[in-house]
């Protein structure tokens, strides 16, 4: 005898997949610089820092902000600036969301933050991890709260640029984030196969 829950299987499967029903649309970063736009996928592992970061972007918090460390190998940083003032307001302050699935690779975005024995986040500050061998003694002390789909030659770009002795750009990279709710199709469409 065939269970009362196959044709109801059958049906969510069909719905699901049918072009009238529209599909679940998932929050997308957007970073627009003067060298290119890149894509950021949110984990769903660190709530609070994903939706921080949504928050942020939809009040346009980094619209007026920049890069403002590059180095090579290692991170491309931007947000309010390593101030005292950035690591101390509360408002901007995150505790940590460690999980072991997500490692300081190739395009990981993690929170940024000072030296503070809790390893609080600064919420306002995030980095782009560009050493192509990842930074695996990073992992566990900073949150990773997403990583690069599309766009890392772009984060290649950014470090590449002339900086100053506290690895400050010399001319400005400027940004400007937003958050693009986009379906399965539309996020295959802007940035190919993931």
């Amino acid at each position: 005898m065939r269970s009362p829950i196959f044709p109801l299987l059958i049906l969510i499967l069909l719905v699901g997949n049918h072009p009238a029903f529209p599909q679940a649309k998932q929050p997308i970063g957007l970073i627009e610089t003067p060298l290119g736009n890149i894509y950021i996928q949110l984990s769903d592992e660190t709530p609070k820092h994903k939706a921080s970061f949504i928050q942020l972007a939809e009040a346009g918090y980094w619209d007026s902000l920049t890069f403002n460390r590059v180095i090579p190998n290692f991170v491309a940083q931007g947000g309010c600036p390593d101030t005292e003032e950035g690591f101390n307001d509360p408002e901007y302050l995150l505790e940590p969301e460690f999980h072991p699935n997500l490692k300081h690779r190739y395009g990981a975005v993690g929170a940024g933050r000072d030296n503070n024995p809790g390893k609080v986040s600064a919420r306002c500050q995030f980095y782009i991890v560009q050493n192509k061998n990842g930074i695996p003694r990073l992992d566990g002390d900073y949150t990773i709260f997403g990583h690069v789909i599309k766009g890392m030659d772009i984060v290649d770009r950014i470090v590449a640029v002339d900086r100053d002795a506290k690895d400050e750009p010399i001319s400005p990279v400027t940004l400007k984030v937003k958050i693009l709710h986009l379906s399965a199709d539309e996020l295959k469409a802007i940035i190919g196969s993931i």
